[in-house]
């Protein structure tokens, strides 16, 4: 009797070990991307002149192309080294990003661009949620600020792109620049700023999807009347294709309007935009999608690590939004990405790569632009999703 009550011990323990070697079988590749995202960004960090901020690297020119603060991604080099320390629970760049947050706050008054939640949320907004100093908060406010004054009551969005003649242009990465204003709005108990979002979102619902919940990427509004003059790209593969990223970028977005409001039309809105994504019969097995879902030259087209780093972040924060059937389906596709792009096939050696982290990021095919090297925001979002990832699997 004692024999075999030992050997169901014996049973239950090794059950038990290789349950939670299931559940937590990334901690080392994460734990790993961690410790060469910390190496990787020091190395970074002496590439850089004073107020210069990394793009990408061009390998076989061995060029590091940085640019100013008025960049669009000028916020993912701070958020960066803020998630980075996070993860490995030290102060390591502590004092490059008080350097930089002391340049970057300059752009709080810039009115001229869409993108002040990509560049000051990113940054203020990580900086503050760990420390929440009151001058943080005063430039995170007077960027709301000047955000809001891109919108346009007739179009019902917020500007992204300034034109010349009477198109009124707003891109769907304008849903990630949401997340500020609500911050602004719940900080300041003003509703202006949660009303502008809620309005930019619902316009883009109408005017943004198709009807199988696939994004286009530019819709250009007459504005003068409001009305829709065209629907097309910019950086994806066709008018009617589904950019990888900007597909990325809507689910994110809509993830975020629902934690910001509860209104359920925004979680009906990202299921299904993930359900486009993960039923798509052109997204590999390993879920790092094609640059495009429709791009040509498959299965030999390039793939976009950033949209995949959108991606699994995206899934991570709406598994917990969703029955229990569905949330696992979310949580096993970012594990399967995370897993995937913490690969050596995917994570630069290091001292390689310019510094970055992240390889095989494409940004701009139809130009020619930044193809096929690493992209400041793709290791931004693969940070985070592994910081999501990891809380996740504790509550477990």
């Amino acid at each position: 009797m004692k024999s075999i009550m030992k050997l169901i011990y014996i049973i239950s323990i090794s059950v038990l070990i290789s349950s939670c070697a299931v559940k937590n079988n990334l901690n080392k590749p994460i734990d790993n991307t961690f410790n060469r995202g910390v190496s990787q960004y020091s190395y970074l960090t002496k590439r850089l002149n004073e107020n210069e901020y990394p793009k990408t690297y061009h390998k076989d020119k061995d060029i590091l192309e940085t640019s100013n603060s008025e960049w669009w991604c000028s916020g993912f080099y701070p958020g960066t080294l803020i998630y980075l320390d996070e993860g490995v629970n030290t102060h390591v760049f502590n004092k490059k990003i008080n350097r930089v947050l002391n340049d970057l706050k300059r752009e709080q008054y810039n009115t001229t661009t869409h993108d002040l939640g990509f560049m000051m949320y990113c940054s203020f907004g990580n900086a503050y949620r760990l420390d929440p100093k009151p001058e943080y908060a005063e430039i995170l406010m007077n960027s709301a600020k000047s955000l809001i004054s891109r919108f346009d009551e007739k179009i019902g969005c917020i500007k992204s792109w300034d034109a010349s003649d009477d198109s009124f242009l707003v891109i769907i990465d304008n849903m990630m620049n949401l997340e500020l204003l609500f911050w602004a709005s719940e900080y300041s108990g003003d509703k202006k700023y949660y009303d502008i979002a809620v309005k930019h979102a619902n316009t883009t619902i109408e005017n943004h999807f198709r009807a199988d919940y696939s994004s286009y990427h530019v819709i250009n509004y007459n504005s003068n009347t409001g009305e829709v003059k065209e629907k097309k790209t910019a950086q994806g593969f066709a008018d009617e294709s589904a950019w990888a990223r900007g597909q990325s970028w809507g689910l994110y977005g809509y993830t975020v309007m629902y934690r910001a409001t509860k209104d359920k039309k925004y979680l009906n809105q990202a299921v299904a935009i993930a359900e486009f994504i993960l039923n798509h019969p052109n997204l590999p097995k390993n879920k790092v999608p094609y640059w495009d879902y429709n791009a040509p030259n498959m299965p030999n087209a390039l793939r976009d690590s950033s949209a995949g780093a959108i991606l699994a972040s995206a899934l991570l924060e709406l598994n917990s939004f969703v029955d229990k059937k569905t949330s696992k389906k979310y949580f096993s596709a970012a594990k399967t990405i995370i897993k995937t792009l913490t690969s050596k096939e995917y994570i630069a050696e290091e001292g390689t790569n310019g510094g970055f982290l992240l390889k095989h990021g494409v940004g701009h095919m139809p130009q020619n632009s930044e193809i096929d090297v690493p992209l400041t925001y793709g290791d931004y979002y693969l940070i985070e999703a592994m910081l999501r990832y990891r809380k996740q699997v504790q509550k477990m």
